[in-house]
C-alpha cells in the first residue's frame, strides 16, 4: 500500500509557464483554471513555482507598488522547485513534502520534464486511505491466521515517519530524505553537511542506570538536538543512540559550527553519567560534506554518510565529547 506510485495519485493537469511570463497572466491563468500553483520553466523542465499562498503574499506589495504585476514571474517564483520522480512512491513524496515543507510537488521523468503535480491534499487522502484500508485488514485479520494479522500490522506500521521513542524522524524516512536530498543537489549543484552523532558512553549509562533512564536520556538528548537546528535542518534516529543530523544548503564550516553548539548545549544540560570521565552525559560527531564544486564529491548519498561515520570514529579515538 505505501508503495503506491506517484503516477497513479499526481495530475496531469498542471500548467506549465515561461518565467518571462507576467505575473498578472500567472494570477489570471491560476484563477480561470481554478489552479493552486503554476510551475515556471521552458522545454518542459521546471524552473520554479508560484501558489495561491505566494500570491497573497505578494499582493500586499502589489497594493504598494501596482507596476509589480508586470514583472516577469520569475522575480517572484520559489526556485529551484522541491520535485518527486514520477518513478517515487505515496511514502517518498510524504517524506520529501515533510521534510521541505511544501505543499506542492511537481512530478518530474527521468529527463527532468514536468508530467504533472501532487499536492498536500492529495498525499493526505491517499494516506488516510492506505490507513483505513489497512485497519480494515486488521479486522478480517483477527478472524484468520496469525500471520495474516501480523503481515497487516507490518504495513500498518511501516506508514511511520518517526521514531516513537524519540519523536523524530526514522531510520526510513531518512533514507529517502538522503536520496532525495542528494539528487537535487547533484541536479541543482547545490551542497549538503551530515553530522552523525553519538551519545558517549551509553552501553555504560544503561548498564548503571537501567534501560528506562537510558530512554529518557536519549529523549532529553534529541530534543535538545531539535531545539539547536533550523527549521530547514533535519534530524534522524540513525539506529541505538545514534542520531543524523541533515543540513542542506550548509557547509562543512557551518555544519562544524553548529555542532560544536549542540554538544556545548547538552554537556551544559547536565545529566549525570558517572560511569563518564565527562561525569554527565556527552556526544561525539562526524561531519562529511556533499560540494558539488570538489572532483571527489561522493557519487551518492550512503557514501556521505559512510564519510560521516569515519569522522565519528577519529571523534571518538581523539577522546570523544568532540567534532571531527
Amino acid at each position: 500500500m505505501t508503495q503506491i506510485p506517484i503516477h497513479k495519485l499526481m495530475t496531469q493537469h498542471v500548467e506549465l509557464l515561461s518565467p518571462a511570463t507576467p505575473l498578472h497572466s500567472v494570477a489570471h491563468a491560476m484563477q480561470s483554471k481554478r489552479h493552486s500553483c503554476v510551475v515556471l520553466g521552458e522545454d518542459k523542465i521546471p524552473a520554479g513555482i508560484i501558489t495561491e499562498r505566494d500570491l497573497v503574499s505578494i499582493l500586499g506589495r502589489i497594493l504598494d507598488e501596482p507596476e509589480l504585476a508586470n514583472e516577469p514571474a520569475a522575480n517572484f517564483m520559489s526556485t529551484p522547485p522541491c520535485t518527486v520522480d514520477d518513478k517515487q512512491t505515496l511514502f517518498d513524496a510524504l517524506v520529501i513534502s515533510r521534510a521541505d515543507g511544501v505543499r506542492h510537488l511537481p512530478v518530474v521523468n527521468n529527463s527532468g520534464k514536468l508530467v504533472g503535480l501532487i499536492t498536500q491534499t492529495d498525499l493526505a487522502q491517499a494516506h488516510f486511505q492506505v490507513i483505513e484500508e489497512q485497519q480494515h485488514v486488521i479486522e478480517r485479520a483477527i478472524h484468520k491466521r496469525t500471520e495474516q494479522l501480523v503481515a497487516a500490522n507490518a504495513e500498518l506500521q511501516s506508514l511511520s515517519m518517526e521514531d516513537g521513542l524519540l519523536h523524530i524522524g526514522n531510520r526510513r524516512a531518512m533514507e529517502v530524505d538522503m536520496e532525495h536530498t542528494h539528487a537535487r543537489a547533484v541536479r541543482y549543484n547545490q551542497t549538503y553537511t551530515t553530522v552523525l552523532l553519538d551519545v558517549d558512553f551509553f552501553k555504560a549509562y544503561n548498564d548503571h542506570y537501567g534501560h528506562m533512564a537510558g530512554d529518557d536520556a536519549l529523549k532529553q538528548t534529541a530534543s535538545i538536538v531539535k531545539s539547536a537546528i533550523r527549521k530547514s535542518d533535519r534530524v534522524y534516529r540513525y539506529g541505538g543512540e545514534e542520531l543524523l543530523l541533515l543540513l542542506p544548503d550548509t557547509g562543512p564550516d557551518g555544519g562544524a559550527i553548529l555542532t560544536q553548539r549542540i554538544l556545548k548545549a547538552l554537556q551544559d544540560t547536565a545529566i549525570t553519567h558517572c560511569k563518564s570521565p565527562y561525569g554527565v552525559i556527552t556526544m561525539s560527531a562526524g561531519i562529511a560534506n556533499h560540494d558539488p564544486e570538489q572532483e571527489a564529491s561522493a557519487t551518492d548519498w550512503s557514501a556521505v554518510v559512510h564519510a560521516a561515520d569515519q569522522r565519528l570514529y577519529q571523534a571518538k579515538e581523539a577522546g570523544r565529547n568532540r567534532v571531527a
